[in-house]
């Protein structure tokens, strides 16, 4: 069973050795349509900094725990490690430099070079960074990675059909255990007549940042024939 994301905004998050803060957001690969970041908020402990968490910082059952417990997701890591991590600004695309660098500090493989890699499933606990690293801050001039996403930004995008706009983004739906998106929940209709309907992955065309558009390579026609809180489908005979 998927997990509406919104259930995960505002949970608490803990270190090994005490609470870090609340999560805040997720930052999603387009490509995969995996939950690649957690964006944790870190409040009074460090004012004014937000830090970005990867699966590998958790055990496998940590957001179903953290729902049907205490609501706390638990990172297999102290708070000096995520202390010393590199610093990110959150208000910019994430650079592919930054990647490279966090995950060397946390001595973790990255994504795009473990492209098998699908779940959670069997991650070893991560490797203490060594003692004298300490927190980098990166600036614009680096390369963004334009495949990464926030889902609570997407949230409001519009939902371009192939042959004109047809709603927008809600919320998206989630595999808590894979950390897969598996559906995107989209508002579609009138004011007066608005139905929640579930879009696949596949019939993404591109997400684009610029416009705040999801592109779709379904007819308004389709999503018009979709049924409340059922997935949309290529009417029959269309290619």
């Amino acid at each position: 069973m998927y997990q509406d994301i919104r259930l995960f905004y505002g949970m608490k998050i803990g270190a090994s050795d005490g609470l870090i803060g609340h999560l805040k957001d997720f930052y999603f690969d387009e490509q995969s349509w995996m939950l690649r970041y957690i964006v944790a908020d870190t409040g009074s402990w460090l004012p004014g900094r937000q830090v970005l968490l990867t699966h590998h910082a958790f055990a496998p059952d940590a957001f179903s725990s953290a729902l049907t417990s205490d609501r706390v997701l638990h990172a297999r890591l102290t708070r000096k490690q995520i202390e010393d991590s590199p610093s990110v600004d959150t208000h910019r695309p994430v650079s592919r430099q930054y990647e490279d660098d966090y995950h060397r500090y946390y001595g973790w493989p990255t994504y795009w070079q473990d492209a098998g890699l699908s779940g959670v499933a069997g991650i070893p606990a991560p490797t203490p960074p060594p003692a004298a690293a300490g927190p980098t801050r990166h600036g614009h001039n680096q390369r963004d990675d334009i495949h990464l996403f926030s889902t609570a930004s997407v949230a409001g995008y519009q939902i371009q059909a192939t042959d004109r706009p047809a709603g927008a983004v809600r919320s998206f739906m989630v595999d808590g255990k894979t950390w897969e998106i598996r559906e995107i929940s989209v508002d579609s209709g009138h004011w007066y007549s608005v139905r929640k309907i579930l879009i696949l992955p596949d019939n993404v065309e591109r997400i684009s940042y610029e416009d705040s558009t999801v592109y779709l390579n379904l007819s308004s026609e389709d999503i018009l024939q979709t049924r409340n809180n059922e997935v949309a489908q290529a009417c029959p005979g269309r290619p």
